[in-house]
């Protein structure tokens, strides 16, 4: 059973002028505001800052859009968000990730899925968000592949939505829709 976010979250219809900015986005493309936005919308403020670090990694990176949402998948994966694992599959599968690659990441070493520069990026996103660290090693494999810039998007990308699982986590956020046949994924066999 889904139990209720800790904190309300702002109706998506809420007319006050500080949440206009980021709502309106979704609002003026007849979509919903998502569940996170509106809970975070308790402090406009946050809210603000949060979307001026999401959304510009989102759409204004130039490291390979589904690279990076192929590491926010993992992220999702390494800290048991099912609410972000779900959130983003459409999106890492409409930037290029294939459904059995996230099938298989939770075994990405072993898997013949995926390549050399995605088995470099895995490999600093698992020691970042596992270790708080990552290897000389495992950056010079990465490093090798990306300009310095790239780089920096990449670390983000990581950092950032290991932000989000926590936030997540401590807020409540779980899966609307527990029966999701995506969540199947977000776990190994056998766990």
């Amino acid at each position: 059973m889904t139990t209720p976010p800790r904190i309300p979250p702002v109706a998506g219809d809420s007319t006050d002028a500080a949440l206009a900015a980021v709502f309106d986005v979704f609002r003026d493309d007849g979509r919903e505001v998502p569940l996170l936005y509106r809970t975070l919308g308790n402090s406009p403020a946050m809210l603000q800052a949060w979307t001026a670090m999401a959304w510009p990694l989102r759409h204004e990176a130039q490291a390979p859009r589904g690279l990076r949402e192929l590491l926010i998948m993992r992220v999702a994966q390494v800290t048991v968000a099912p609410f972000e694992w779900v959130s983003h599959w459409d999106m890492a599968v409409k930037h290029g990730v294939d459904e059995q690659q996230l099938t298989e990441l939770h075994d990405w070493a072993a898997s013949d899925r995926f390549s050399d520069v995605e088995r470099a990026a895995l490999a600093m996103c698992d020691e970042l968000t596992r270790d708080l660290h990552v290897a000389d090693a495992t950056w010079d494999a990465l490093a090798a592949h990306f300009d310095p810039g790239e780089l920096v998007e990449l670390v983000l990308t990581v950092s950032f939505y290991a932000c989000v699982s926590r936030t997540l986590h401590a807020l409540g956020l779980g899966v609307v829709d527990e029966s999701d046949p995506r969540l199947g994924a977000l776990h190994p066999p056998g766990a």
